[in-house]
């Protein structure tokens, strides 16, 4: 058998246990109503959670950047040098989440794997949790540093790991997200802080989800908590409304990551333009307190009513509501007949949430609006009685 019939049993492969993704055709910006074929329907499963992906002065940034700036940034900043937009976002970016310095990447994953890459190496553990993103999870691994598993928000297993493994490495980091994207529930930061502080290890906190949401001006569940981790990572492509991303940390800590993380010195930095909209987008997110309250009266709202009509929706107080389902051919029917009726909900398998786990991940924006909502739980009431 030749390689690409190879490649083709196993897409058959994919198809047969429910597992092929076929991402829907979508014309237009991205906001609380999109196109998807030539047809409007409203959109519960985007990060853009404040709404800002189209927002006017973010897009007029965005092309004032393009025609003073040009498109590209040339090569990576080892390369040509840093630009002033890559500087003033790093320090912008930094003072919002309480760090004396930042360091750019050009997305989230980018961020995760070349930051804990740089940091720990062979001789060192690393202690991550069960259900991080697949970006800290590959970080973990390609930094060839030894990995142990904690239970989901355990920090009883973490000490007893910490224990066993802290003692005969170099270094010692600890990874987690804060707000888990797809349960939608919060890491005990408080609790692995205090771990980290005990057993003399660094602690790397992804606040890609909570970023722009969570905590005192959006400034994440650390800020909320009182908490300063060693590394935060924050993304822009969610909450900003733009793309790519950033790690930060004190100075010495981003001096290193720039020196060492492979998806920093080998990538070619962000576009001027990119970065120029992601500085206008930080002052409309850390003022956004009135959208942040109506995002989460939104999903407060989704959560008590969709729980009403019968569904399975855990405990939560975020923007992100995962609706249990369990077979992965159930989920994606779920998700087809909601599109039918006008409402993008995405379903969501393994391997990007444990096996027999699959659901239907519900995440509103401050930019709906009442009746967006009344269509969805419309929506969902049809589901409900067909069952």
């Amino acid at each position: 058998m030749g390689f690409e019939s190879q490649i083709r049993e196993a897409l058959r492969e994919l198809e047969v246990a429910g597992l092929r993704r076929y991402p829907k055709r979508v014309s237009g910006p991205q906001g609380p109503e999109i196109e998807i074929d030539g047809r409007a329907v409203i959109c519960f499963c985007s990060n853009n959670y404040l709404g800002l992906a189209a927002h006017p002065a973010i897009c007029k940034a965005a092309a004032d950047a393009v025609r003073q700036e040009g498109t590209g940034s040339g090569a990576s900043r080892l390369i040509t040098g840093t630009m002033d937009a890559h500087r003033q976002a790093e320090t912008d970016l930094a003072a919002f989440v309480g760090a004396p310095s930042a360091a750019l990447f050009s997305t989230g994953y980018a961020a995760n794997l070349g930051t804990i890459q740089a940091l720990v190496g062979p001789g060192d553990v690393v202690f991550s949790d069960a259900l991080n993103h697949a970006s800290l999870i590959d970080g973990c691994r390609l930094s060839r540093a030894e990995v142990h598993v904690y239970r989901h928000r355990d920090p009883v297993h973490l000490e007893g790991l910490l224990s066993r493994h802290r003692g005969s490495a170099r270094r010692a980091l600890i990874v987690t997200d804060s707000l888990f994207s797809m349960d939608g529930v919060i890491a005990p930061v408080a609790d692995l802080a205090a771990l980290a502080e005990s057993f003399d290890a660094g602690f790397l906190v992804d606040e890609a989800h909570a970023l722009g949401v969570l905590g005192p001006m959006g400034r994440g569940v650390c800020a909320a908590e009182g908490i300063v981790p060693d590394v935060l990572v924050g993304t822009l492509g969610k909450a900003f409304g733009v793309a790519g991303a950033f790690v930060a940390a004190h100075d010495d800590v981003i001096t290193f990551v720039r020196n060492r993380a492979r998806s920093f010195v080998y990538s070619t930095a962000p576009p001027p333009m990119v970065v120029r909209a992601a500085l206008a987008a930080l002052p409309i997110v850390r003022d956004a307190d009135d959208a942040r309250a109506t995002l989460l009266g939104h999903a407060a709202r989704l959560r008590s009513e969709l729980r009403q009509l019968g569904f399975e929706v855990p405990d939560g107080s975020s923007q992100i509501l995962p609706v249990l389902v369990g077979e992965n051919e159930r989920t994606m029917r779920l998700s087809a007949e909601l599109l039918d009726r006008g409402v993008f909900v995405q379903g969501i398998r393994p391997p990007t949430v444990p096996v027999g786990t699959a659901r239907l991940r519900l995440t509103p924006m401050a930019t709906h609006r009442t009746e967006h909502i009344d269509r969805a739980l419309d929506a969902f009431q049809a589901l409900a009685r067909q069952r």
